[in-house]
């Protein structure tokens, strides 16, 4: 079949061989035929022929182009771009360039002796076509109907690398997430997949100490509510999570995660929570969350990464990149840091030891915001850090150093006058994880943890001088020393049929402590906040404590109440995070088959300090909980979670997600309020929808 005056292409045993006349240049081509040439913009095969292929639907229904094939020198086969798969206006785009010979195991004259295309084009005469199969017009495939690629062995392919063990991450967690594809050394690697989310969630009246202020003034049409209450029963919300990648060769990656849109889409708004870190108090669907945005590059003395970066840790007690999959619930923002990485194995590549260190700006986490995160606080935090990490990392164990050296400082105005809080802190953390096969069963045993401790000072927190007149008088910093744990074990057994293995039952059994500050004025800051990102259970800690801790931290900005607020209010809110508290957290997972998990957890929590609202100490004088009862009843009581997950291949890369996950929390004695009354069982339900492409 003629091209132009100058190209033919004809099929021989299902491949597409171009050959340019006037050039004796050839390339093997798998897939559709090839319709119309356009102008060649090649700078390394700067006599090669371009040509588009004709968009059409593949066997299995996904979008197989448009595609692009440069013909290179002899024996090179050439693909350029691709865009897979499509649903409704979600498209996943892939691309992928040749840029160096092919990899085909070769023959003494570097000719794969395999395919008989290649070594009839290497001769200069055509092979003969089947005489049932003749070239057809432009534009049609191989006539056996197959969706080819290039030669099979070329193409960088999605390919699962089991542990030596045969062990795969997805045994515990399975996800239907689409991984990019992997980058290659004679390829340039181009995806861009992601996430659609909706989130439908319910619980029951909230109770919480209402603010001095009292109710605020209804909408039109609408009742006052109760200032007693967090005002929320039932809100929708949603986020797009959008992750590109570009890899020239295998030695420089650029990466970029963004959330766009993020945010509440419908519901009721929640009512004096302003201090939480995202309070859910108005309909704000279309918050743009910028993640990632970095350049690594790929040396033989190590990597290099520079751009903003999420950071991840151990069990992320402490860094964690909110993107990691957890038994229940979602995840939210992350850690974030402007930053300059070097990691490398002192004792060659591929060997277990790593030492990497790093330069941050920290964009926002949890305790720093470069916009600001508190009313008081227009210009944001600044925090600059230096990371340092060693660690061995085999098949089966890995266990690591993290160090961290954190400055932190704010400018704020008092009157007419200036001044600056600020705190430097030193984080030491040690993270490992161990997993081995389980003799007479088919499973695994594995177990991982994470002990961190902060320490340092800061004038941030100065609860020994609290709602003084004259801010900018001097004062004696506060010491900080904190100190949080947690451990899991755990057990996955195997199932398998013709096509594919998978975890059939996941059993885990998480502990944790965090430390907690039974005197807020004391002058040692003494309390430790899981990440909000490492969740545990649905309901105590990211819904009741998560809303109380808010609740008192802008009661304590009320001006009815104080001039100014107490120094470090802005760190009170936990944001859903752990804190204060020891717990244990059995879990167990079933799936029947790969596609579908049925879950069910149960958590029991006791504080690990007594229970005391700094919001009551500082403003009311009153040592007492968050409901205003005992602060030394420390149990915090006993939860019980389930839910069901399902994920529906649709495409060949787009997968429909389906679930629902619910708990219940009986309260303990430490919720109790100044009369002795027991606080009322909280209810929270979410209902999950989401696509994957």
């Amino acid at each position: 079949m003629r091209i132009n005056a100058n190209v033919e292409a004809w099929t021989a045993g299902g491949i597409v061989v171009l050959e340019n006349k006037q050039k004796s240049h050839r390339c093997l081509v798998g897939g559709q035929m090839l319709a119309r040439p356009t102008k060649c913009r090649s700078s390394r095969a700067p006599h090669c022929a371009q040509f588009t292929a004709q968009s059409a639907l593949g066997p299995r229904g996904f979008l197989a182009g448009p595609i692009v094939y440069y013909a290179a020198p002899p024996m090179r086969p050439c693909l350029a771009f691709s865009l897979l798969p499509f649903f409704g206006a979600l498209t996943a785009a892939e691309a992928v360039f040749a840029q160096s010979a092919a990899r085909a195991a070769p023959d003494s004259e570097g000719v794969p002796a395999s395919e008989e295309a290649v070594i009839a084009a290497k001769s200069g005469a055509k092979p003969a076509a089947k005489p049932a199969e003749p070239p057809g017009p432009i534009g049609d495939g191989p006539r056996d109907g197959a969706m080819l690629t290039f030669i099979d062995e070329d193409l960088p392919k999605r390919v699962e690398r089991p542990a030596a063990d045969g062990f795969l991450a997805r045994y515990a967690r399975e996800t239907a997430r689409i991984s990019a594809v992997p980058i290659d050394q004679d390829f340039l690697v181009f995806s861009l997949h992601g996430e659609y989310q909706m989130r439908l969630r319910g619980q029951t009246d909230l109770p919480l100490v209402a603010p001095e202020q009292g109710a605020l003034p209804p909408t039109a049409g609408a009742e006052a509510r109760d200032p007693a209450l967090l005002g929320q029963n039932v809100h929708l919300y949603h986020w797009l999570r959008l992750n590109g990648r570009i890899a020239l060769q295998d030695d420089i990656i650029g990466v970029a995660q963004i959330d766009i849109p993020r945010g509440m889409v419908a519901g009721q708004t929640t009512q004096f929570v302003e201090a939480a870190r995202d309070p859910l108090n108005e309909l704000n669907w279309f918050d743009v969350h910028p993640r990632e945005l970095y350049v690594e590059f790929r040396s033989p003395i190590g990597l290099f990464r520079v751009g903003q970066q999420t950071s991840h840790w151990g069990q992320g007690l402490l860094a964690n990149n909110g993107d990691t999959p957890t038994f229940f619930g979602d995840t939210l923002r992350g850690a974030l840091n402007e930053r300059l990485l070097y990691l490398t194995t002192p004792m060659g590549q591929g060997t277990p030891l790593f030492v990497a260190v790093a330069g941050d700006v920290v964009f926002e986490d949890n305790t720093a915001d470069i916009f600001g995160n508190s009313p008081e606080l227009p210009t944001g935090d600044l925090a600059a850090q230096a990371v340092a990490a060693v660690g061995w990392r085999e098949d089966w164990v890995e266990i690591g150093l993290y160090g961290v050296y954190r400055h932190q400082q704010r400018e704020l105005q008092s009157g007419v006058t200036a001044y600056d809080e600020d705190m430097d802190v030193g984080v030491v953390d040690v993270a490992g994880k161990l997993r081995g096969r389980v003799p007479g069963t088919d499973g695994y045993a594995y177990a991982e943890g994470e002990a961190a401790l902060v320490f340092g000072r800061t004038n941030y927190a100065r609860g020994t001088v609290a709602n003084l007149d004259r801010p900018t008088a001097e004062v004696p910093d506060e010491r900080v020393t904190s100190f949080g744990a947690s451990a899991t074990l755990g057990f996955v057994h195997m199932r398998s049929n013709e096509k594919e293995r998978w975890g059939d039952i996941v059993t885990e059994l998480e502990w944790g402590y965090a430390s907690g500050d039974a005197d807020p004025i004391d002058g040692v800051q003494s309390r430790f906040t899981f990440d909000t990102n490492h969740n545990v259970g649905l309901v105590l800690f990211e819904q009741v404590l998560g809303w109380k801790t808010a609740r008192s931290a802008t009661n304590a900005q009320d001006a009815r109440l104080v001039a100014r607020a107490a120094p470090g209010v802005q760190f009170l809110p936990s944001n859903g995070g752990v804190f204060g508290a020891t717990y244990l957290n059995p879990r167990i997972l079933m799936r029947p088959v790969r596609q579908v998990d049925v879950k069910l957890g149960f958590l029991w929590a006791q504080a690990a300090a007594d229970v005391v609202d700094p919001y009551q100490v500082g403003a009311l004088g009153n040592y007492a909980n968050y409901d205003g009862g005992d602060p030394r009843a420390r149990d915090l009581g006993v939860e019980i979670d389930s839910g069901v997950d399902v994920r529906l291949p649709v495409l060949e890369t787009v997968s429909l997600e389906l679930g629902f996950e619910g708990g219940v929390l009986f309260p303990g004695h430490a919720f109790d309020d100044a009369q002795g009354r027991d606080y009322p069982e909280q209810l929270f339900a979410n209902t999950k929808l989401g696509l994957q492409f």
